[in-house]
């Protein structure tokens, strides 16, 4: 399909636009705008200044929001989450401070996976930090994935993709878990559901969670299903099941711990069982790309073939 990413017109507009937002902020560009990264649902510009690199991007119209949200998790938890050098909400567009390294290329590196208790410790406090904002969070249009509509979802992705009948007949699965979910109390709030090592970045020491493009209204826990079953259960060498996830779930549950402190960590840890497993239903639900039916498909599977509540 045409992408508006690569249209002459639009990126005419797009330059206009970074390039007042630049002189208002008192930055002058010294080279040409480049584009490395060009997807269906959202675009990256690279703008270099003469305090280095800052980074454009716009996203496609179901992720729109994503600038109305960062702009909100900065004013939340401003510790955490840095302020947009500049934002049009109208039209999704952000331009952001250059964040740093990326994990992705940073651990092969150091040949450590430690960072992630960092990132993983953020976004808990995140999730934490916006239990009171799920109204505003819903009304800025990011996605409702709350556990009383996930079936419903759920039942409607199996429609649209045709499902085969294995992903069909787990809805039941889905209703189950759901309520197991709710039972032990944990407030849905937002959720980042991409959590994976090209979102964090490290500079000068500091840990930032990037994209929240994905982000949805849900169980927080559902965040572990990409950063511990997704990346972390592949340990350093990229094989499957080589790394023992518990110490990294462990500083996912700290924060918590403290706020919540009727729940044992027993209770916790199996919260978060039920959490990973069903968060890939999720996550097949609020990433589904009709151009990329690969994915959702392996999402699926990942919900399908899990052992939790079995």
């Amino acid at each position: 399909m045409a992408l508006p990413w690569t249209d002459a017109a639009w990126l005419a507009q797009a330059h206009s636009w970074i390039d007042g937002q630049l002189a208002g902020l008192g930055l002058m560009r010294t080279g040409e705008i480049e584009q490395p990264h060009v997807e269906v649902w959202s675009t990256v510009l690279r703008v270099p200044t003469a305090t280095g690199p800052v980074w454009f991007k716009a996203n496609h119209g179901p992720l729109a929001h994503e600038a109305a949200l960062v702009t909100l998790l900065a004013q939340r938890v401003p510790d955490l989450v840095d302020p947009l050098l500049a934002a049009d909400l109208d039209r999704g567009w952000l331009l952001m401070a250059d964040a740093g390294e990326r994990l992705r290329e940073l651990v092969p590196v150091e040949r450590s996976l430690d960072r992630w208790h960092h990132a993983l410790d953020q976004v808990a406090r995140i999730s934490l930090a916006l239990e009171d904002d799920v109204d505003a969070l819903l009304a800025m249009g990011v996605p409702d994935l709350r556990l009383d509509v996930l079936t419903v979802s759920y039942d409607a992705l199996m429609t649209e993709i045709d499902a085969e009948p294995r992903s069909r007949k787990a809805i039941d699965q889905v209703t189950r878990l759901t309520e197991q979910l709710a039972s032990y109390g944990i407030r849905e709030s937002i959720q980042h559901d991409d959590l994976h090592d090209g979102q964090v970045f490290v500079r000068a020491g500091r840990h930032r969670v990037m994209d929240w493009g994905d982000a949805c209204v849900s169980h927080p826990f559902f965040v572990l299903s990409v950063a511990l079953e997704g990346q972390l259960a592949w340990g350093l060498d990229d094989v499957e099941g080589s790394l023992d996830t518990a110490s990294f779930r462990d500083t996912f549950l700290a924060p918590y711990a403290a706020a919540y402190p009727h729940l044992s960590h027993a209770d916790l840890v199996e919260t978060a069982r039920i959490a990973t497993r069903l968060g890939w239903a999720a996550r097949a639900v609020n990433g589904h790309v009709p151009e990329d039916p690969q994915r959702t498909q392996q999402r699926l599977q990942m919900f399908v073939d899990g052992r939790v509540g079995d």
